[in-house]
């Protein structure tokens, strides 16, 4: 299981993602997003599932536009995320996921922060001796 730290960034939020591997750090960031946006995603319940298929031209931009599409089904379907079971093509360009949740609901989910999107501004995705280190700037 990966780990997720906030860093300090101006009127943003740092992100920094760690996992043993790439689809445990894509899964790792997943979970840190929402347990960002909500406090207690420990009470999002795994009602209703959903598939997500992206493609990008780098592992580093496939990272990016996770993120962005968990945030836009967030914000225009009021659902918060609990459960992220994915794959990645072998050069991490293309990922398929089954995504789990429920719809918002404002007596017991406490919503902490708005996430606006994940920017590809100071994003960096690369390999560490013992795995894989994402840093991303969240605009909020």
């Amino acid at each position: 299981m990966g780990t997720v730290e906030h860093f300090e960034h101006t009127a943003d939020v740092g992100f920094r993602v760690r996992a043993g591997d790439l689809p445990d750090l894509f899964r790792t960031a997943a979970e840190g997003l929402f347990d960002y946006i909500v406090v207690n995603r420990d009470r999002v319940q795994a009602v209703e599932s959903e598939t997500v298929s992206l493609r990008a031209e780098s592992p580093g931009d496939l990272l990016i536009d996770w993120l962005n599409e968990l945030i836009f089904r967030c914000e225009t379907l009021h659902r918060l995320y609990t459960r992220f079971d994915l794959t990645l093509s072998e050069d991490g360009r293309s990922l398929d996921a089954t995504i789990v949740g429920e719809a918002i609901d404002r007596d017991r989910h406490v919503l902490d922060h708005e996430v606006k999107a994940a920017t590809q501004h100071g994003a960096s995705l690369g390999r560490t001796g013992d795995g894989w280190i994402a840093e991303l700037i969240l605009d909020i």
